[in-house]
């Protein structure tokens, strides 16, 4: 359930901060004719990211036990790819959120300002689509459906009151701070992620090596403990777990988590780096 709540806590805040930013321009400009057209486009956006929670919910019964497990081990993958596209790109775009906003806006708004429902539709999409999809995988991996909702619904409600908060100068926070420690978060979380769906490929049969196992605690974390619990819903940790899930697991976290960290570090260096001043210009005696 954190984990969830983490993700939707995150990707809510990104919408809501898109959303806030969007309204803030175009009523700035004088054009809050086009508010309804921004508020359709957020509509869809919505709509598309529900759909598509309920279709991976609901699509896979009458399956085969393996063809679930193909598909969920599958969209595991994606989805663990899709938030790390996510993570870095946040981490890069967040200095400049508003500048590449009010670009799309300003070519939107050419002519009638239809173009604005597909900027909005596209912006808060993606953190829709992305949600919706890791949440789903997250919550094949813990084998809950109820708590993960839950928590997600809750980071996202949390976020909508602190975006409004924020876009009315009640409350500030530092987000690149907050976009660097939920990003190392979310790594390990999609750590696991990768790691269960490479486990539900071992069961469909598309992978090898399912009873071969790294290691084997559940004599002192069994799974139905609240510590075992604890750790499947925060972190996906299976206390049996076989090497290739080892493997998977570590091969994207140790290099994932180092460039994460490197590109935080230089974002810092960048910012603290003070301008240097031209030098002045040496008059020439004749």
């Amino acid at each position: 359930m954190l984990a969830n709540y983490l993700i939707g806590l995150r990707e809510g805040l990104e919408a809501a901060l898109v959303v806030s930013i969007l309204i803030a321009y175009v009523s700035k400009i004088g054009r809050r004719d086009v508010l309804a057209r921004l508020w359709v486009g957020v509509g869809l956006a919505v709509l598309v990211a529900l759909t598509l929670g309920a279709v991976l919910t609901f699509g896979a019964y009458g399956l085969s036990f393996e063809a679930q497990e193909a598909i969920g081990g599958s969209l595991s993958i994606i989805a663990t790819g899709f938030v790390t596209w996510m993570v870095f790109w946040m981490l890069r775009t967040s200095q400049n959120l508003k500048g590449a906003l009010q670009s799309d806006v300003d070519k939107a708004l050419i002519g009638a300002g239809w173009g604005l429902v597909l900027v909005a539709f596209l912006a808060v999409g993606r953190e829709g689509i992305e949600t919706a999809l890791f949440i789903w995988a997250a919550a094949q991996a813990t084998g809950e459906t109820t708590l993960p909702l839950l928590g997600a619904l809750l980071g996202i409600l949390t976020a909508v009151v602190l975006g409004y908060l924020i876009s009315k100068g009640l409350v500030r926070i530092n987000l690149s701070a907050f976009f660097a420690w939920s990003g190392a978060a979310l790594i390990v979380v999609a750590a696991g992620v990768l790691s269960y769906g490479v486990h539900d490929l071992q069961e469909a049969g598309i992978l090898p090596g399912l009873k071969s196992l790294a290691f084997d605690v559940s004599g002192v974390i069994p799974p139905d403990s609240w510590l075992g619990t604890f750790l499947k819903g925060t972190v996906n940790f299976s206390p049996a777990t076989t090497w290739l899930e080892l493997g998977a697991w570590l091969a994207y976290f140790v290099p994932t988590m180092f460039l994460f960290l490197r590109a935080v570090r230089r974002g810092r260096q960048q910012k603290a780096a003070p301008a240097v001043a031209p030098a002045p210009a040496v008059a020439s005696a004749s």
